[in-house]
């Protein structure tokens, strides 16, 4: 059999076309002001919430399940009670796959792919797998802007970031939707099936090495990824060895590719080859209980990756360290004795009573008292996706028609270019280890606010509030601020009015004295609320009056620039 190299897979002017295909436009700098944490001790646990159920509490359900949410989220889950949001959350939708929105922009036709029709199921395009995956990258991102209230894409989200690829270095846009698709499938399911069809997924053989692992040269990468990231983790009481990273990776040589029909069709699709599978016997540490995988020769021998799994499941570090991930996740980053006692421990006993069953696990963290503590309400930074899409979504801000293909193209490559300007492009985390601000102590989440990253935060909500977002050639029109408005409960009485306005965009309620600070830029400095709601209900009587539009929009912009860059809006 033909030996074959991870550089074999791309073309020859791969670096060329990454760079083309990355390509940011500069990104002027302005200082905001760096949000600071309320958290304090915590010593609630995993008891069924039974306390207050007001806005606050919904509110916080959703922001920490989506990516932001807008006026109607709220209201259509106003008369629901915990229980039922949550059982709304976890509704999974048919999602359509990303289709050919790049021809335009490209100025020239795929060969293989009409314009508008799916590429998912194309051969390996070679100077097309850029556009393709640039396609790839802007569906994840409409997705993630258009969520219904659903926790579908935070947990696609958070899967990629704990199990990831990166789409440039995989470079064939079929194999990375086969990898979103199949955290999609399991991201509520089953985790034990997922690291299995993880393990033997096309983009991860070869973001891993996993397709290179023969007998005579064993590739531990993904043996040693599959322990110390995705299932057993770092945690103290995490004690595999370097002799067990090389024992798993023994187990795993022959799962490669069938690479003739690579060579013939441009397919790469996973198969197992005994022919340069290691058939003897792995015996792994005392930390697994000194267990022996026996060798096998043939096709059987592909049974020895399921007895590993098996192995490595029946650890009980496992079942800790993913319900610590999820943990940091949708609660808080640091996690102390008291939490790992009342929180963490018995969420593990769960998962493994349930047979490592996803769903079960959530349900019971976002229905605990834990979750509704008011030390962990506001208590996260948002992350660059929680921050910047929550303001589009929020403010309505999606003027492509849906069914303008190079439009949408166009508006949300102006989104993923933005989002790796404040570190965190979609489809590309920066390492196997996902994004420091899930993993990295002690700063965890205040990795997303550097002094460049914060400026470009600032200049991200400056740019929705009075001038539009850039998106290519052209910018996309402002945020309605007068619609925004409108659509709440009160909006002539300034007073209810900044507190809902806070309520969707601040990560924890406000008090009095802040309400005041906004209002007295409302109010372009006056005392009496009158001065508001008079301006107000003029526009609401004659809404095609330029002048008394002029003057309610002057004082939303300014009053809506200081709110957004209030410490309090990078919270969540």
């Amino acid at each position: 059999m033909k030996s074959h190299n991870k550089s074999d897979l791309l073309p020859k002017n791969y670096q060329e076309l990454l760079l083309k295909y990355r390509k940011q436009e500069p990104v002027v700098l302005a200082m905001g002001d760096l949000p600071k944490s309320i958290r304090k001790t915590v010593n609630s646990g995993l008891q069924h919430y039974t306390g207050e159920w007001s806005s606050t509490q919904r509110a916080h359900l959703l922001k920490r399940c989506m990516f932001g949410i807008d006026k109607d989220d709220l209201n259509s889950v106003d008369s629901l009670s915990m229980d039922e949001i949550v059982e709304m959350l976890f509704q999974q939708r048919e999602v359509t796959p990303p289709v050919n929105d790049y021809n335009e922009v490209a100025e020239a036709e795929d060969p293989d792919v009409p314009f508008g029709e799916t590429w998912v199921n194309a051969k390996h395009g070679n100077d097309w797998e850029g556009p393709r995956t640039v396609s790839l990258k802007v569906w994840l991102i409409r997705k993630m802007l258009l969520q219904p209230v659903g926790l579908e894409e935070k947990m696609v989200f958070f899967w990629h970031n704990l199990l990831p690829i990166q789409t440039w270095g995989i470079f064939f846009g079929k194999l990375s939707y086969q990898y979103f698709d199949m955290l999609r499938r399991n991201a509520f399911g089953n985790f034990k099936t997922m690291i299995r069809e993880l393990t033997l997924n096309p983009a991860m053989l070869i973001y891993l090495n996993g397709a290179f692992n023969i007998k005579e040269a064993p590739d531990e990468n993904y043996a040693r990824e599959l322990q110390e990231l995705f299932c057993i983790g770092k945690g103290p009481n995490a004690k595999f060895t370097e002799g067990d990273v090389q024992m798993a990776a023994r187990v795993l040589t022959g799962w490669t590719f069938d690479w003739e029909k690579w060579e013939t069709e441009g397919e790469l699709e996973a198969v197992f080859v005994p022919e340069i599978h290691d058939s003897s016997d792995k015996t792994f540490s005392s930390f697994y209980n000194d267990q022996t995988i026996a060798g096998r020769s043939g096709v059987d021998a592909a049974v020895e990756l399921d007895e590993m799994l098996d192995m490595i499941f029946s650890n009980q570090e496992t079942a800790l360290y993913i319900c610590r991930r999820f943990y940091q996740f949708f609660v808080y980053p640091e996690i102390d004795d008291t939490v790992e006692k009342q929180v963490i421990a018995p969420l593990a006993e769960l998962f493994r009573n349930h047979n490592y069953e996803i769903k079960p696990v959530l349900e019971a963290l976002l229905k605990s008292e834990h979750f509704y503590d008011h030390a962990n309400i506001g208590a996260m930074i948002k992350s660059p996706p929680e921050y910047i899409f929550g303001l589009w979504r929020a403010f309505g801000v999606n003027t492509a028609e849906e069914d303008d293909l190079t439009a949408n193209f166009l508006q949300h490559q102006g989104l993923l270019w933005y989002m790796s300007a404040l570190g965190a492009e979609i489809g590309d985390p920066p390492s196997v280890s996902g994004w420091p601000a899930y993993y990295q102590e002690p700063s965890f989440d205040k990795y997303w606010i550097t002094t460049d990253t914060i400026a470009n935060r600032a200049i991200a909500s400056d740019s929705l509030v009075f001038w539009g977002f850039w998106v290519h050639e052209d910018l996309s029109v402002p945020a309605d601020l007068i619609a925004f408005v409108k659509g709440l409960t009160s909006p002539a009485d300034p007073n209810e009015m900044l507190r809902e306005t806070t309520e969707i965009f601040h990560g924890i309620p406000v008090d009095e004295v802040i309400i005041g600070q906004l209002k007295k830029i409302l109010l372009s400095g006056q005392d009496s609320d009158v001065y508001w709601t008079a301006a107000w209900q003029q526009l609401m009587a004659d809404p095609d009056n330029e002048e008394y539009k002029l003057v309610v929009e002057n004082r939303l912009k300014a009053t809506f620039q200081y709110l957004l860059q209030m410490g309090e809006s990078q919270l969540m």
